[in-house]
């Protein structure tokens, strides 16, 4: 991948001296910028603007191993062909009218990626903006010129951009808006070769960046991703585009159900510690301070002192903090007497810190300094807040003051200001380059703070589960795995999910109602009877369960009543009779096999609850008890986990050896599609599945 960052020479297909034209702004900001071999390709045009000009790739001298195409679509593959010929190792096609125009665009899409797997030659795009460096001072891009106007300022986040224009107007509009902090944008566009993953790896290992923001519409390889992610030494953001319910109407579980909307997404995301944006600038702004405060995360809780000249300032703050999962730090009685020594007499001391009276008799340098140290040095502040005006009042305190106190203790700074607009445009500009992220935005502050500051879930140090290569089946099991497609019936599903070690109800099949009022009686009432019908998944809608009976009467009447159900279906079916547990706190597992994804776990809140609240969660399998817990913990109504009025509390190791077993039995048996336990009830031996199914 270094060629399309690091080229020696750059073939520029497309190559114009209209001004009017993007390859001739794509030649303007390699001849900016660029400081290897450049060489337009044009027919048409024996030099531009006193560079030669080559008829085609293949007559281009060495070294070059970047080519840039700017031609119409129908000429591309034919291009790519000859750089493959010339044995350029990568190209950039930055040319539209692919995939995203329809059928016509999609078929010369599938030519460009076949001669791609052919030679061996990388594709970025097609239908993208390239790339910009600013550290390099790279724009191989037809991004706009007038960039260059504004200065390429430095930084450390790179962005990984599935939009192409949004990558080249985004860049500009904080460029020119004093937010600092892009090291690289990659606009990726329709990714007929080179995706995400690809850029990301690449991404990781660079050491001019410091955190990584994605912009995606679709995933190409949701496994490597995940892998990428998990591995990562190094924040990642991610903002993904087209989260519109689509539905899932070929799911016959809750479970798949349950995945729409990217709730699988979210939970790959949650497990492998990525953080989720809601809008392009949020995007980079969590960049920025995570590329900033990147292990603040793993040392400290997130008690803040907040500094401020507002008390209506701190109480805002104090409320969102609270709203995200932050504290204003409990200042210690050394740094209120520090800070008794700049405040009046009768001002009562807290945090936040309104420090007004005391600029008023101080001035700001000294009032926000020796606040600075007094909070900075007080063990249970673990960040700073710091409010900021600029443009009058007074409020100018030293911010290289301010940031070194910061940085001699070793508590993060987050900086939020309000001004005049110069001035204050002016502020953020010399704080930012001290190292500073500035916010204009005091919810924005805090949403980005709270990121840094991120608790892991509270894992319970529990021993693994005793696991075998594969857990060994019965033939009739194996076979019927191996052989059956569609759904498997209840009493199946179990005996696979026991043969995991999955607690299953008591329950037999009964052939007559002789056997059912024998079984009955020998379980102990009350028992519930379900007919099982072959490819039906929904019993209880079906009218196929009968549950809470009590007597032989209930059994004799429960049987004809199933019988004669399953008579009228002309598909036959069976009778099974169940022990009928008490009421618990209904849980559901499952596992699905997700497009992106693959294999991965579900557990929430099941029964009539699935519905009502939809509180479920996802994790990429295989997972380890611990990934389990950190699952069950992300659910969000942990009350009534921890027990319920008269409901017993759920036992999460319990909970967490079943989701690491349905993990297993998915990665065992990948022709199984979905399963779904629903519900999980607590028995006499801890957690039971209740009802089940396995779809292959």
């Amino acid at each position: 991948m270094d060629f399309f960052f690091n080229p020696r020479g750059i073939a520029l297909i497309g190559a114009t001296p209209n001004p009017q034209k993007g390859g001739h702004a794509i030649l303007r900001n390699l001849r900016i910028g660029f400081k290897g071999g450049i060489y337009p390709v044009n027919p048409s045009y024996a030099e531009i603007e006193g560079m030669s000009c080559y008829p085609s790739i293949i007559d281009v001298p060495d070294p070059v191993d970047l080519g840039i195409i700017f031609v119409p679509a129908p000429l591309v593959p034919q291009v790519v062909q000859d750089c493959a010929r010339r044995q350029i190792p990568g190209v950039m096609i930055e040319s539209g009218g692919f995939a995203e125009t329809g059928e016509s665009g999609a078929i010369l899409q599938e030519a460009i990626k076949s001669i791609a797997k052919e030679t061996g030659i990388r594709v970025w795009g097609p239908n993208c903006m390239g790339l910009v460096d600013t550290v390099k001072g790279h724009i191989f891009s037809f991004a706009t010129p007038m960039m260059w106007d504004y200065g390429l300022k430095k930084g450390n986040v790179s962005m990984i951009v599935q939009s192409g224009m949004l990558s080249g107007v985004f860049l500009i509009d904080v460029m020119t808006h004093g937010v600092t902090g892009v090291s690289k944008v990659c606009s990726i566009g329709n990714k007929a070769d080179i995706n995400e993953c690809d850029i990301l790896e690449y991404l990781l290992s660079d050491n001019q960046t410091e955190s990584v923001c994605l912009y995606l519409e679709s995933i190409e390889d949701g496994r490597r991703l995940f892998r990428l992610w998990k591995n990562s030494p190094k924040p990642i953001i991610l903002l993904k585009g087209g989260k519109s319910k689509k539905g899932a109407s070929a799911a016959m579980s809750h479970t798949a159900s349950l995945s729409v909307n990217n709730s699988v997404l979210r939970g790959a995301m949650a497990q492998a510690g990525v953080f989720e944006a809601t809008g392009f600038r949020h995007m980079l702004d969590l960049g920025r301070t995570l590329a900033r405060y990147p292990k603040s995360a793993t040392k400290s809780p997130g008690k803040i002192a907040v500094l401020t000249y507002s008390g209506g300032a701190g109480i805002v703050s104090s409320d969102f903090m609270d709203s995200l999962g932050l504290e204003p730090a409990e200042l210690s009685r050394s740094t209120l007497y520090q800070l008794k020594t700049i405040t009046p007499e009768w001002m009562p001391l807290s945090n936040p810190v309104d420090l007004w009276p005391a600029v008023e008799r101080n001035g700001a340098r000294k009032a926000f300094g020796t606040a600075m140290r007094a909070v900075c040095s007080d063990p249970g502040v673990d960040g700073v807040l710091f409010h900021a005006f600029s443009g009058g009042f007074a409020l100018n305190p030293d911010m290289a003051e301010i940031v070194r106190i910061s940085k001699s203790a070793g508590k993060p700074l987050f900086c939020w200001l309000l001004g005049e607009r110069e001035a204050a445009r002016d502020f953020q500009e010399r704080t930012q380059d001290l190292g500073v992220p500035v916010f204009r935005d005091l919810h924005r502050a805090v949403e980005c703070m709270a990121a840094v500051f991120r608790k892991k879930s509270a894992v319970l140090k529990i021993s693994e589960p005793h696991q075998s290569d594969k857990t060994p089946l019965s033939n009739i099991l194996e076979n019927m795995l191996t052989d059956k497609v569609g759904l498997l019936d209840e009493h199946l599903s179990k005996q696979i999910l026991s043969a995991y070690g999955i607690p299953t109800v008591i329950e037999k099949v009964v052939i007559d109602e002789k056997e059912a009022l024998i079984v009955s009686a020998e379980m102990g009432f009350p028992v519930v009877m379900k007919g099982l019908l072959p490819g039906q998944a929904h019993k209880t809608d079906a009218g196929l369960v009968c549950m809470g009976i009590q007597t032989e009467k209930d059994v004799s009447d429960a049987f004809a009543f199933l019988d004669n159900k399953m008579s009228e279906s002309k598909t036959g079916g069976k009778i099974i009779v169940q022990r009928q547990l008490p009421e618990s706190i209904e849980m559901i597992a499952g596992l699905i096999r997700d497009p992106q994804f693959g294999n991965c776990v579900m557990c929430g809140f099941g029964g009539i609850l699935a519905e009502i609240i939809g509180d479920s969660q996802f994790a990429v399998a295989p997972i380890d008890l611990s990934e389990a817990l950190d699952l069950i913990n992300r659910l969000k109504n942990q009350k009534l986990l921890d027990g319920f009025r008269s409901f017993p509390a759920v036992n999460r190791q319990e909970l967490a050896n079943i989701l690491v077993r349905l993990g297993q039995i998915g990665m065992d048996y990948p022709q199984i599609k979905e399963i779904d336990i629903n519900p999980l009830l607590k028995g006499d031996k801890g957690l039971m599945a209740v009802d089940a199914l396995i779809v292959l």
